[in-house]
């Protein structure tokens, strides 16, 4: 499996998402990834399936350090550092892990103190519990207060990016620093799959729509991406996606997709295009 090394952590390229997979009935989904060949697992305090997520590792039987597992902290336990630590823990004992790979702030808070949150995950770094840290959600100009101004070891940040998206701002920035993007929802939720467009290009290479999506992601410098998949059958057709090469007439046709299509959006995201907040 390709990887993308940031932060002395080696991240694998295609990793495998577990959002909207509650419950026991995870465990059995990631069981038949982990058999396939994925490495880099993707769950979330708030998916409630982390305990599940842990069950599928020890199931596996794999050497931990074969794997990558990321988790995060929602959003409203981003109050204090005391609050983050609690978190961090609660996650930890679900996994029955010793230690993540890689911890990030889910969603920012509107009235969270960026340093103070900041500081308490790069000290659970620092400690060795995770062995890097992240963020999800944030604005470019909260990237650029975390990372330039604040000087936090930020070793991916994960956002909504799919073919119908433009996260261009976002990688030139990332780009520039050595950061990775890690692309959540890039099939955009199903509808990759249904796209004429996309469609006609998978017609060239015997593929589908959505490997075609998948392959157009990792096609990019410093891109990750975690499509969910629950049948065995879905989750090789994203492991195959690998294997298409791209040429200049597919990303030209790709690129007269419409690029402002944002799909999740929760009533607590930031507003994408707002300054960046400071905490008083």
């Amino acid at each position: 499996m390709e990887t993308i090394t940031t932060r002395d952590v080696s991240i694998p390229r295609l990793g495998f998402g577990t959002f909207r997979m509650p419950g026991g009935g995870c465990q059995p989904v990631v069981e038949s990834a982990l058999a396939l060949g994925y490495r880099h697992l993707d769950t979330a305090a708030m998916y409630e399936n982390e305990a599940a997520v842990g069950a599928a590792i020890a199931a596996s039987g794999l050497a931990r350090d074969a794997l990558f597992v990321t988790t995060k902290v929602w959003h409203d336990q981003l109050k204090t550092r005391e609050t983050i630590v609690r978190a961090f823990e609660t996650s930890l004992g679900k996994l029955k892990l010793g230690y993540v790979d890689l911890y990030m702030v889910h969603w920012p808070s509107t009235d969270m103190d960026m340093a103070t949150v900041l500081e308490a995950l790069t000290a659970l770094r620092d400690e060795g519990r995770t062995r890097a840290i992240g963020v999800c959600n944030f604005t470019l100009p909260m990237m650029r207060r975390a990372v330039d101004e604040l000087g936090i070891p930020i070793a991916a940040l994960q956002v909504e990016y799919h073919p119908f998206l433009d996260q261009s701002a976002l990688l030139a920035f990332l780009r520039e620093r050595g950061i990775p993007l890690t692309a959540y929802a890039p099939l955009a939720q199903g509808r990759a799959a249904r796209d004429e467009t996309l469609g006609r290009i998978a017609a060239k290479y015997g593929a589908s729509a959505a490997q075609i999506a998948i392959a157009w992601l990792l096609d990019q410098e410093g891109v990750v991406a975690i499509p969910k998949a629950q049948r065995p059958e879905s989750q090789q057709s994203n492991l195959d996606a690998r294997r298409i090469v791209l040429d200049d007439e597919d990303r030209a046709l790709i690129a007269t997709l419409p690029k402002d299509q944002r799909y999740v959006s929760p009533p607590f995201a930031p507003d994408w295009d707002a300054p960046v907040h400071r905490a008083a």
